[in-house]
């Protein structure tokens, strides 16, 4: 690009700033102008050395610059955190530890990146990287939903081992996200062509309980779900988000309802349908659940034989209601099928089944797609139609398929 846009890095000081360099080497692939600015915390873990051989630029890591005409001042004599904060293009700050997320909640500017977040009216994304129980803390929760309620997208954090030994969420989220979340940030707003709809949408995995302990579940992270509502609110939906458990932060401004059981998926839909004028069901709810759930958790003691019976079929209850009752009666229904294979019959039959309008196939049987991944790839099916839409990331295809719903309404 002749003028490429430029993006900063925060690197706060966390275990994960070494994988800083491979967001920048990322970001620098899709033909990105790339700066670094770091907290002198990040300097304890990764060295500015680093981010200029790689960049170009010099690493920012301090308010005063020493070889400035004047402290505080850039190479030409300007007021060096005013000239970035309105120089780049969208500022990522990843890590984001939990000590500047909240200096950035609260306004805080006590050293170059905050201070350059507080003056920058770009984007603003923050890739989360902190120990389990620090993730979870209310307060940390709170500070990240005051973050989103001002426009800062949050890329969440994985699950899994992490550097002090515990396991859970917490871990950064993987560069491709990070990467892919800074290129949504860029990209131009979004049409509005939803506005004006109610899209009530599912996600996450259900749970059915087996004792007080155990349960019965699936693979799903929400991951799907999750994006979904945030491109329909981003395209100007009125968005209500119902979802079963996840290690998700739902996006800011849509209506949230946490559930567990198809049961209580179920319920929550139902009540909230005659709202919505379109349904998408992209949870993962069970099929069966255990007829008796022990009230005692169950001992092991040899073979355990578990009776399983069907679980209501939740799309085909909204398909009958916005036939028979509904205030909206022309409301659309598109449903979701993971499967093991490309059956296009199988899922028209399951479409049918239904009563939804439309389809979406998943092959989760294909490497690096599907469950806990970040990119996806699905056969949007109607009655009479199969559009492919090939291996994307999930904000890539969220897209996509909230266009091939809208197609629905000009038939």
């Amino acid at each position: 690009m002749p003028n490429p846009p430029r993006i900063t890095v925060g690197v706060t000081g966390g275990v994960a700033a070494y994988k800083a360099a491979e967001l920048v080497r990322a970001l620098q692939q899709h033909g990105l102008d790339v700066h670094v600015v770091m907290t002198r915390a990040a300097e304890q873990f990764i060295q500015p050395l680093t981010f200029s051989s790689l960049t170009g630029h010099k690493v920012i890591a301090s308010l005063w610059n020493p070889d400035a005409p004047a402290p505080g001042l850039d190479d030409h004599g300007q007021i060096e955190h005013i000239a970035e904060a309105q120089a780049t293009d969208v500022l990522v700050i990843a890590p984001a530890t939990a000590h500047v997320l909240a200096k950035l909640a609260h306004g805080l500017a006590d050293d170059f990146l905050t201070t350059l977040a507080l003056a920058t009216t770009s984007p603003v994304v923050v890739a989360p990287a902190m120990n389990v129980n620090m993730w979870n803390h209310p307060a940390t929760q709170a500070n990240l939903q005051l973050l989103q309620s001002r426009g800062v997208a949050v890329v969440s954090p994985g699950s899994g081992y992490l550097a002090c030994g515990m396991t859970g969420q917490g871990r950064l989220a993987s560069i491709d996200e990070i990467a892919a979340a800074v290129l949504t940030a860029l990209a131009p707003k979004p049409p509005q062509d939803l506005a004006g709809e109610t899209i009530l949408i599912t996600a996450g995995g259900t749970r059915e309980a087996i004792d007080p302990v155990r349960f019965l579940g699936n693979r799903s992270s929400g991951k799907m779900g999750y994006t979904l509502a945030e491109a329909a609110q981003q395209r100007g939906a009125r968005v209500l988000l119902v979802s079963a458990p996840t290690a998700l932060t739902p996006p800011a401004g849509c209506a949230f309802t946490p559930v567990t059981t198809a049961e209580e998926m179920r319920a929550a839909v139902l009540s909230q349908l005659p709202e919505a004028t379109i349904v998408i069901g992209a949870a993962a709810v069970a099929d069966f659940r255990a007829a008796t759930p022990s009230a005692a958790k169950l001992r092991r003691s040899g073979t355990l034989h578990l009776e399983l019976e069907p679980t209501a079929d939740i799309l085909r209850a909204v398909a009958q209601s916005i036939g028979q009752h509904s205030r909206n009666p022309g409301t659309l229904l598109i449903a979701f099928a993971a499967e093991t294979d490309s059956d296009i019959p199988h899922a028209r039959e399951k479409l049918t089944a239904k009563g939804a309008d439309a389809i979406v196939l998943n092959d989760i049987s294909l490497p690096g797609l599907g469950f806990d991944s970040d990119s996806n790839a699905a056969t949007f099916i109607t009655p009479t139609a199969a559009v492919d839409l090939p291996a994307m990331p999930k904000r890539a295809l969220a897209d996509r398929l909230l266009t091939q719903i809208l197609t629905l309404r000009q038939r």
